[in-house]
Protein backbone atom coordinates (compact mmCIF):
# COMPACT_ATOMS: atom_id res chain seq x y z
CA UNK A 1 0.00 0.00 0.00
CA UNK A 2 1.25 3.49 -0.92
CA UNK A 3 1.89 5.67 2.12
CA UNK A 4 1.27 9.42 2.06
CA UNK A 5 2.30 11.96 4.69
CA UNK A 6 -0.08 14.92 5.06
CA UNK A 7 0.98 17.96 7.09
CA UNK A 8 -1.48 20.54 8.41
CA UNK A 9 -4.07 17.79 8.80
CA UNK A 10 -6.28 19.90 11.13
CA UNK A 11 -6.67 22.77 8.64
CA UNK A 12 -9.43 23.35 6.09
CA UNK A 13 -7.73 21.49 3.24
CA UNK A 14 -5.92 19.05 5.53
CA UNK A 15 -9.16 17.71 6.95
CA UNK A 16 -10.62 17.25 3.48
CA UNK A 17 -7.46 15.44 2.34
CA UNK A 18 -7.88 12.94 5.18
CA UNK A 19 -11.63 12.60 4.56
CA UNK A 20 -11.39 12.20 0.78
CA UNK A 21 -8.28 9.99 0.59
CA UNK A 22 -8.68 7.40 -2.19
CA UNK A 23 -8.77 3.69 -1.40
CA UNK A 24 -5.41 1.97 -1.66
CA UNK A 25 -3.49 4.78 0.01
CA UNK A 26 -2.34 4.75 3.60
CA UNK A 27 -2.61 8.36 4.76
CA UNK A 28 -0.65 9.51 7.79
CA UNK A 29 -1.88 12.97 8.80
CA UNK A 30 -0.24 15.29 11.33
CA UNK A 31 -1.53 18.56 12.77
CA UNK A 32 0.85 21.33 13.87
CA UNK A 33 1.07 20.09 17.46
CA UNK A 34 2.06 16.59 16.26
CA UNK A 35 4.48 17.76 13.58
CA UNK A 36 5.92 21.28 13.72
CA UNK A 37 7.21 21.86 10.20
CA UNK A 38 9.36 24.77 11.45
CA UNK A 39 11.47 22.21 13.35
CA UNK A 40 13.89 20.81 10.77
CA UNK A 41 15.11 17.96 12.98
CA UNK A 42 11.59 16.84 13.84
CA UNK A 43 10.52 16.97 10.19
CA UNK A 44 13.51 14.92 9.02
CA UNK A 45 13.04 12.33 11.75
CA UNK A 46 9.31 11.94 11.05
CA UNK A 47 9.70 11.73 7.26
CA UNK A 48 12.54 9.19 7.42
CA UNK A 49 10.68 7.15 10.07
CA UNK A 50 7.40 7.06 8.12
CA UNK A 51 9.09 6.70 4.69
CA UNK A 52 6.10 7.89 2.65
CA UNK A 53 5.93 7.69 -1.15
CA UNK A 54 5.23 11.44 -1.22
CA UNK A 55 4.32 14.39 1.02
CA UNK A 56 1.30 16.70 0.73
CA UNK A 57 1.93 19.95 2.58
CA UNK A 58 -1.34 21.55 3.72
CA UNK A 59 0.32 23.35 6.65
CA UNK A 60 0.46 27.14 6.34
CA UNK A 61 0.31 30.41 8.22
CA UNK A 62 -2.85 31.89 6.65
CA UNK A 63 -3.82 34.81 8.95
CA UNK A 64 -3.40 37.48 6.26
CA UNK A 65 -3.86 40.58 8.45
CA UNK A 66 -2.10 39.16 11.51
CA UNK A 67 0.93 38.34 9.34
CA UNK A 68 1.61 42.06 8.85
CA UNK A 69 2.73 42.30 12.48
CA UNK A 70 3.92 38.71 12.79
CA UNK A 71 6.31 38.29 9.86
CA UNK A 72 8.74 36.06 11.76
CA UNK A 73 6.05 33.43 12.38
CA UNK A 74 4.62 33.72 8.87
CA UNK A 75 8.05 33.13 7.27
CA UNK A 76 8.91 30.37 9.76
CA UNK A 77 5.90 28.32 8.59
CA UNK A 78 5.47 29.43 4.97
CA UNK A 79 9.16 29.51 3.94
CA UNK A 80 11.37 27.65 6.46
CA UNK A 81 8.71 24.95 7.04
CA UNK A 82 8.47 24.25 3.31
CA UNK A 83 12.28 24.18 3.05
CA UNK A 84 12.41 21.64 5.90
CA UNK A 85 9.92 19.36 4.14
CA UNK A 86 11.83 19.69 0.86
CA UNK A 87 15.15 18.78 2.52
CA UNK A 88 13.57 15.74 4.20
CA UNK A 89 11.95 14.67 0.92
CA UNK A 90 15.33 14.86 -0.83
CA UNK A 91 16.75 12.24 1.54
CA UNK A 92 14.14 9.73 0.33
CA UNK A 93 13.95 11.16 -3.22
CA UNK A 94 10.18 11.66 -2.95
CA UNK A 95 8.02 14.51 -4.32
CA UNK A 96 6.28 17.27 -2.36
CA UNK A 97 2.79 18.53 -3.26
CA UNK A 98 2.39 22.04 -1.85
CA UNK A 99 -0.50 24.54 -1.65
CA UNK A 100 0.16 28.18 -2.43
CA UNK A 101 -1.95 31.27 -3.04
CA UNK A 102 -3.21 33.97 -5.41
CA UNK A 103 -1.60 36.50 -3.01
CA UNK A 104 1.76 36.00 -4.77
CA UNK A 105 0.35 38.43 -7.38
CA UNK A 106 -0.22 42.16 -6.87
CA UNK A 107 -3.77 42.08 -8.25
CA UNK A 108 -3.25 44.78 -10.89
CA UNK A 109 -3.97 42.49 -13.87
CA UNK A 110 -7.30 42.41 -15.70
CA UNK A 111 -6.73 39.02 -17.37
CA UNK A 112 -6.63 35.71 -15.46
CA UNK A 113 -3.13 35.10 -14.10
CA UNK A 114 -1.09 32.36 -15.78
CA UNK A 115 1.58 30.34 -13.96
CA UNK A 116 4.27 32.20 -15.94
CA UNK A 117 3.07 35.72 -15.06
CA UNK A 118 5.38 37.86 -12.91
CA UNK A 119 4.82 37.63 -9.15
CA UNK A 120 4.77 40.67 -6.87
CA UNK A 121 3.09 40.13 -3.49
CA UNK A 122 1.83 43.24 -1.66
CA UNK A 123 1.88 41.92 1.92
CA UNK A 124 3.74 39.66 4.34
CA UNK A 125 1.43 36.68 3.82
CA UNK A 126 1.86 36.65 0.02
CA UNK A 127 5.59 37.34 0.30
CA UNK A 128 6.08 34.49 2.78
CA UNK A 129 4.11 32.09 0.56
CA UNK A 130 6.18 33.13 -2.45
CA UNK A 131 9.36 32.55 -0.43
CA UNK A 132 8.05 29.03 0.28
CA UNK A 133 7.42 28.41 -3.42
CA UNK A 134 10.97 29.54 -4.20
CA UNK A 135 12.48 27.42 -1.43
CA UNK A 136 10.70 24.36 -2.83
CA UNK A 137 11.63 25.14 -6.45
CA UNK A 138 15.30 25.74 -5.52
CA UNK A 139 15.59 22.62 -3.34
CA UNK A 140 15.91 20.27 -6.30
CA UNK A 141 13.06 18.07 -5.04
CA UNK A 142 10.30 16.99 -7.45
CA UNK A 143 7.30 19.15 -6.64
CA UNK A 144 3.86 20.44 -7.51
CA UNK A 145 2.92 23.94 -6.32
CA UNK A 146 -0.86 24.36 -6.46
CA UNK A 147 -1.87 28.01 -6.24
CA UNK A 148 -5.47 28.51 -5.19
CA UNK A 149 -7.78 31.28 -3.98
CA UNK A 150 -10.56 32.30 -1.57
CA UNK A 151 -10.70 28.93 0.23
CA UNK A 152 -13.90 27.95 2.03
CA UNK A 153 -15.28 24.74 3.52
CA UNK A 154 -17.27 23.04 6.25
CA UNK A 155 -14.21 22.93 8.53
CA UNK A 156 -12.20 25.78 10.06
CA UNK A 157 -12.71 29.52 9.79
CA UNK A 158 -13.63 31.04 6.44
CA UNK A 159 -15.77 33.63 4.66
CA UNK A 160 -18.84 31.36 4.37
CA UNK A 161 -18.97 30.70 8.11
CA UNK A 162 -18.38 34.39 8.90
CA UNK A 163 -21.25 35.42 6.59
CA UNK A 164 -23.62 32.85 8.12
CA UNK A 165 -22.78 34.13 11.61
CA UNK A 166 -23.24 37.78 10.62
CA UNK A 167 -26.41 36.91 8.71
CA UNK A 168 -27.96 35.60 11.93
CA UNK A 169 -26.88 38.69 13.90
CA UNK A 170 -27.56 41.56 11.49
CA UNK A 171 -30.21 42.87 9.11
CA UNK A 172 -27.76 44.69 6.84
CA UNK A 173 -24.13 44.07 5.90
CA UNK A 174 -21.53 45.87 3.83
CA UNK A 175 -19.36 43.58 1.70
CA UNK A 176 -16.50 44.56 -0.61
CA UNK A 177 -17.53 44.58 -4.28
CA UNK A 178 -14.35 45.76 -6.02
CA UNK A 179 -12.12 42.72 -5.41
CA UNK A 180 -12.46 39.92 -7.96
CA UNK A 181 -11.54 36.28 -7.50
CA UNK A 182 -12.73 32.69 -7.53
CA UNK A 183 -14.07 31.11 -4.32
CA UNK A 184 -12.66 27.60 -4.02
CA UNK A 185 -13.81 24.81 -1.75
CA UNK A 186 -11.29 22.97 0.41
CA UNK A 187 -12.85 19.70 -0.78
CA UNK A 188 -12.21 20.48 -4.45
CA UNK A 189 -8.57 21.39 -3.66
CA UNK A 190 -8.19 18.06 -1.84
CA UNK A 191 -9.74 16.16 -4.77
CA UNK A 192 -7.35 17.77 -7.26
CA UNK A 193 -4.33 16.99 -5.07
CA UNK A 194 -5.45 13.37 -4.87
CA UNK A 195 -5.93 13.26 -8.66
CA UNK A 196 -2.36 14.51 -9.10
CA UNK A 197 -1.07 12.04 -6.51
CA UNK A 198 -2.88 9.12 -8.15
CA UNK A 199 -1.56 10.12 -11.57
CA UNK A 200 1.95 10.16 -10.09
CA UNK A 201 1.57 6.75 -8.38
CA UNK A 202 0.09 5.19 -11.54
CA UNK A 203 2.63 6.63 -13.99
CA UNK A 204 5.66 7.13 -11.72
CA UNK A 205 6.11 10.64 -13.13
CA UNK A 206 4.33 13.98 -13.46
CA UNK A 207 4.83 17.26 -15.29
CA UNK A 208 6.26 18.99 -12.20
CA UNK A 209 6.00 22.69 -11.42
CA UNK A 210 3.39 25.36 -10.64
CA UNK A 211 -0.32 25.01 -11.42
CA UNK A 212 -3.30 27.26 -10.81
CA UNK A 213 -6.54 25.85 -9.49
CA UNK A 214 -9.78 27.44 -8.35
CA UNK A 215 -13.48 26.86 -8.80
CA UNK A 216 -15.24 29.01 -11.40
CA UNK A 217 -16.57 31.56 -12.36
CA UNK A 218 -14.99 34.79 -11.08
CA UNK A 219 -17.04 36.93 -8.70
CA UNK A 220 -16.59 39.56 -5.98
CA UNK A 221 -16.83 39.11 -2.21
CA UNK A 222 -20.21 40.86 -2.50
CA UNK A 223 -21.37 38.41 -5.16
CA UNK A 224 -20.13 35.50 -3.07
CA UNK A 225 -21.97 36.80 0.03
CA UNK A 226 -25.25 37.24 -1.86
CA UNK A 227 -25.09 33.64 -3.13
CA UNK A 228 -24.26 32.33 0.36
CA UNK A 229 -27.38 34.00 1.80
CA UNK A 230 -29.59 32.93 -1.13
CA UNK A 231 -28.61 29.26 -0.77
CA UNK A 232 -28.66 29.37 3.06
CA UNK A 233 -32.26 30.61 3.05
CA UNK A 234 -33.29 28.04 0.40
CA UNK A 235 -32.12 25.10 2.53
CA UNK A 236 -33.20 26.58 5.86
CA UNK A 237 -29.76 27.33 7.35
CA UNK A 238 -30.96 30.95 7.74
CA UNK A 239 -34.53 32.17 8.23
CA UNK A 240 -33.98 35.29 6.14
CA UNK A 241 -31.21 36.94 4.15
CA UNK A 242 -29.80 40.25 5.34
CA UNK A 243 -29.53 43.21 2.95
CA UNK A 244 -26.02 43.08 1.48
CA UNK A 245 -24.69 46.51 0.50
CA UNK A 246 -21.82 46.73 -1.99
CA UNK A 247 -18.88 48.68 -0.54
CA UNK A 248 -15.41 49.65 -1.79
CA UNK A 249 -12.12 48.29 -0.46
CA UNK A 250 -11.38 51.83 0.77
CA UNK A 251 -14.53 51.67 2.96
CA UNK A 252 -13.14 48.64 4.79
CA UNK A 253 -9.45 49.21 5.54
CA UNK A 254 -7.46 46.16 6.67
CA UNK A 255 -3.81 45.84 7.84
CA UNK A 256 -2.94 43.80 4.73
CA UNK A 257 -3.60 45.04 1.21
CA UNK A 258 -5.78 42.58 -0.74
CA UNK A 259 -5.29 42.00 -4.48
CA UNK A 260 -8.10 43.72 -6.44
CA UNK A 261 -7.87 40.94 -9.04
CA UNK A 262 -7.22 37.33 -7.97
CA UNK A 263 -8.58 35.45 -10.97
CA UNK A 264 -6.22 32.70 -12.14
CA UNK A 265 -6.08 30.72 -15.39
CA UNK A 266 -6.41 27.03 -14.51
CA UNK A 267 -6.23 25.62 -18.04
CA UNK A 268 -2.77 24.05 -17.62
CA UNK A 269 -4.00 21.84 -14.78
CA UNK A 270 -7.25 21.01 -16.61
CA UNK A 271 -5.17 19.86 -19.60
CA UNK A 272 -2.87 17.80 -17.37
CA UNK A 273 -5.72 16.02 -15.59
CA UNK A 274 -8.22 16.08 -18.44
CA UNK A 275 -10.97 17.28 -16.13
CA UNK A 276 -13.28 20.27 -15.87
CA UNK A 277 -13.48 22.55 -12.86
CA UNK A 278 -16.60 22.54 -10.67
CA UNK A 279 -18.46 25.79 -10.06
CA UNK A 280 -18.07 27.37 -6.64
CA UNK A 281 -21.88 27.60 -6.44
CA UNK A 282 -22.09 23.77 -6.55
CA UNK A 283 -19.28 23.48 -4.01
CA UNK A 284 -20.99 26.06 -1.76
CA UNK A 285 -24.18 24.02 -1.91
CA UNK A 286 -22.29 20.90 -0.72
CA UNK A 287 -20.68 22.85 2.14
CA UNK A 288 -24.01 24.35 3.29
CA UNK A 289 -25.58 20.86 3.26
CA UNK A 290 -22.80 19.66 5.56
CA UNK A 291 -23.16 22.64 7.88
Amino acid sequence: MVKVLVTGAAGQVGRELIKLAPAGLEVVGYNSSELDITNAQQVQQMVVEQAPAFIINAAAYTAVDKAEGDAICAYAVNEAGVQNLAQAALILNIPVFHISTDYVFDGTSTAPYKETDPVSPTGVYGASKLAGEQALANSGVKHIILRTSWVFGAEGNNFVKTMLRLGKERDTLGVVADQYGCPTSAASIAKVLWQLAQKYTAEGELLWGIYHFSNSPATTWHGFACEIFKQAVEIGVLDRAPVVNAIKTSDYPTPAKRPAWSVMDGSALENLLGSNVASWQQELSAVLERL
